[in-house]
């Protein structure tokens, strides 16, 4: 005989919506609507079936909470004389208030469903999707079709002039080489056609790079560089910082990327005041063409928790509530729930079973949304000097506290901060930006390590561009400042803020 754990089918479930992310959840929501039909989409308005196990009776739904509470402001002026619905006994006050400079307060509604925030209107107008806003100005091979229409060629050189386009990169690299498309369609047995296709292919290419954006069909960087000063000079022959910038673009990049003055000087055979001039016109230049027309994937950020100021004094009240956009309007469907009461078999018993599932999915969906309310909370009581002075203020946080403080585990307090956002009067920011290790000060305090990064970015905005801090004179004023930070520390934090070491910030 032996002891152990084990995780319900209800438990497993609770966990794995846990972890999800906003989009993830609502993917999940959309496989559990097709599979179960029990479960469906709810108006604000419609009546829905408790989830409760033993409150069959009970009409509540995720959606009536989230449309009754987002409701209440306006009810005023509503006319609707519909009865209101049964409110889950189980949802309690709760207000907190801080003593100094600020205070939470999670009003009832809050608690559960997201409060009176007010819900989007659409007023019949479609509303724009953020990927078709992204992709309204069409990707870079059908803009570079479309100039090639304009050209008059012949069939093969346009034929050409295609294979060439739907090669490009994102960036608007051809990274093969002609002969190796060139082989691709002929095969590498047929040295004649390849040749041919070859000589077809240059025709191409110097077509794809007279074409817009300038610098699209390049090879390589030093090659991009190269046709989009040459453009420069069509239009200004005569402009000699142009013209270095040229001959510069020919000399091994790195002498370039280490802005090598002097060698560049020498090799060129060029003042350094040109050199110098040269490399700040080439720094305006677009390293990659196709950039404004990629289809990247697009990270929509939508928040899970809104954090809001809604003291109109010095002293900050903030009012956390849980963001009615993401949260699915869910209920059990009535009518079939009805139809299964006092039936028998085995077939009664399955429909049963999936009767019992839908409503166990509707509460651990609750249960999700408590959980990250509940954490966010305790998060907003530490870093309520972040909220109001900024990153600076911020201070050390590791889960243990939350978890302690909420009696839960370190593991679900790392589930409910992954993947999930807050937005703040500060901006919008992981859950998990808010924890930090902290670093030993003067006074035997800690600073957390946000708030030395935070400090480390402003002494490097603040720097001479003509002799920036090295990261032992950063460590040095970060002691200055009473915070114990050693150089390789600095190093790492400044890698994390992409920010680049002082021989390359060194500017002209």
């Amino acid at each position: 005989m032996s002891q152990h754990l084990a995780l319900t089918p209800q438990l497993q479930q609770s966990i794995r919506l846990l972890q999800l992310s906003t989009l993830e959840l609502s993917q999940e929501v959309d496989q559990m609507l097709d599979e179960n039909p029990f479960l469906e989409r709810t108006e604000e308005e419609a009546p829905a079936e408790a989830f409760g196990l033993d409150q069959a009776d009970t009409h509540v739904s995720l959606g009536d909470r989230v449309s009754e509470s987002a409701s209440s402001a306006s009810s005023a002026s509503s006319s609707d004389d519909s009865p209101s619905e049964t409110r889950d006994e189980a949802v309690t006050d709760v207000a907190e208030s801080w003593d100094g400079d600020g205070s939470v307060e999670m009003r009832p509604d809050d608690s559960e469903w997201g409060g009176d925030a007010t819900p989007r209107q659409n007023n019949g107008e479609e509303t724009a999707d953020a990927i078709d806003l992204a992709g309204s100005n069409g990707s870079l091979t059908d803009f570079l079709h479309r100039q090639a229409l304009s050209l008059r060629l012949s069939e093969i050189d346009r034929a050409a002039l295609r294979f060439l386009i739907e090669s490009l990169n994102d960036d608007g690299y051809l990274t093969d080489t002609l002969p190796e498309l060139a082989a691709s369609l002929a095969g590498s047995d047929d040295l004649e056609q390849i040749d041919e296709l070859v000589h077809r292919f240059t025709v191409a290419l110097g077509l794809l790079q007279s074409l817009e954006p300038v610098g699209v069909g390049a090879r390589d960087l030093a090659e991009c560089l190269r046709i989009q000063v040459k453009a420069w000079l069509q239009s200004e022959p005569d402009n000699e910082v142009a013209q270095a910038a040229l001959i510069i673009c020919a000399q091994p990049l790195e002498m370039l990327a280490k802005r090598d003055f002097k060698r560049l000087a020498v090799s060129c055979g060029l003042s350094e005041a040109v050199v110098k001039a040269a490399i700040a016109f080439i720094a305006r230049l677009e390293p990659k063409p196709g950039r404004p027309f990629a289809l990247a994937e697009q990270n929509i950020i939508i928040p899970d928790v809104l954090v809001v100021n809604s003291s109109k004094t010095a002293t900050p009240k903030f009012r956390i509530q849980l963001n009615p956009d993401v949260m699915p309007k869910l209920r059990v469907h009535d009518i079939y729930a009805n139809a299964l009461r006092g039936g028998k078999g085995d077939n009664h018993a399955g429909l049963q079973q999936r009767l019992q599932e839908a409503r166990w999915f509707i509460k651990n969906i609750q249960q999700r949304f408590d959980t990250i309310l509940r954490v966010s909370t305790a998060i907003v009581e530490r870093q309520k000097s972040f909220l109001t002075h900024g990153a600076l203020a911020m201070r050390p946080l590791v889960l243990r506290e939350i978890a302690d403080e909420l009696g839960m585990h370190e593991s679900t307090i790392s589930r409910v901060t992954t993947a999930k956002y807050m937005s703040t009067p500060q901006g919008t920011f992981e859950l998990k930006y808010f924890f930090g290790s902290g670093l030993g000060t003067d006074s035997g305090s800690a600073a957390s390590s946000t708030a030395v990064r935070a400090l480390i970015k402003q002494f490097v905005a603040a720097e001479k561009p003509a002799k920036p801090l090295s990261d032992n004179q950063i460590s040095e004023m970060l002691k200055e400042q009473g915070i114990d930070c050693a150089r390789r520390t600095v190093a790492k934090y400044r890698e994390a803020l992409k920010i680049a070491p002082a021989n390359l910030r060194k500017t002209l």
